[in-house]
């Protein structure tokens, strides 16, 4: 065992032989792996619906000996466990450079098969480990390289009548507000929502707001409104936090 010697008994021997004890010098610091430019499903929420959902969890990894091929990706939230990438294991790195690598890793995903229940809309985590090429030690063990947005996917749909319609005459507008739900795997109604009533006249290119209809009891709506030129109406609701915006298509009117 290796004992501890004094300053005090150090700097006397040093006195009596006159000889230099050579500085100390800490081994260099391994060097680190870079990622950069990561992104989920192109910068979007991710938006299930009951069957399969694919999106990409992309990056780049940087380091002076390049990455190994095959890192460690997930993705992951409460009880619903990890999801493990389509081809996992399988050359998920592509070297681009000498230093850099352009990684991409496909999560194919269904609410059945990961027993995903509603609860677990809202954000989720990445976790990866990647590791450089021999001779390098270097490797990143990271819990959340990007957290992302998983939502339960909406359904929006309008229906205008009478149609053709009269100068002056009511027009009413239906519609239904409808959303994924995990624990059935069906869809339902999405209840007591805010959703915007929007006309387009005819040859005009956006849509603008007529008025705020709310979703009853099993997510259906409708309002009246009074016919005056050509154009089409659309229901348009801007999401929540467990569920994305959603527009549905323009229903034209003929006014006569």
């Amino acid at each position: 065992m290796r004992k501890r010697v004094s300053a005090a008994v150090a700097t006397g021997a040093l006195a009596l032989t006159g000889l230099a004890i050579p500085a100390a010098h800490a081994a260099p610091a391994e060097e680190e792996i870079k990622l950069s430019n990561i992104k989920v499903n192109g910068g979007k929420d991710v938006a299930i619906g009951t069957g399969n959902k694919k999106f990409t969890l992309t990056f780049d990894a940087s380091h002076s000996s390049n990455i190994e091929a095959n890192p460690s990706i997930s993705a992951w939230k409460g009880s619903s466990g990890i999801l493990l990438p389509d081809g996992f294991l399988r050359d998920q790195c592509k070297e681009v450079s000498a230093t850099k690598s352009s990684c991409t890793a496909t999560f194919n995903v269904n609410p059945q098969d990961y027993d995903i229940d509603n609860s677990e809309a809202g954000t989720w985590s990445t976790e990866v480990f990647i590791s450089a090429q021999y001779p390098s030690s270097a490797y990143l063990d990271k819990s959340n390289i990007k957290s992302f947005k998983v939502l339960r996917a909406a359904k929006l749909t309008t229906n205008a009548a009478p149609e053709p319609i009269k100068k002056g005459k009511t027009l009413t507008v239906t519609g239904a507000l409808t959303r994924a739900n995990w624990d059935t795997f069906k869809y339902g109604g999405y209840t007591a929502q805010s959703v915007k009533l929007q006309f387009k006249k005819q040859g005009a290119a956006t849509y603008t707001d007529v008025k705020t209809v709310k979703s009853d009891s099993r997510g259906n709506l409708k309002t009246t409104v009074k016919a005056t030129v050509d154009g089409s109406y659309r229901y348009s609701f801007a999401g929540t936090s467990t569920t994305p915006a959603v527009n549905a298509s323009g229903d034209a009117v003929n006014v006569t």
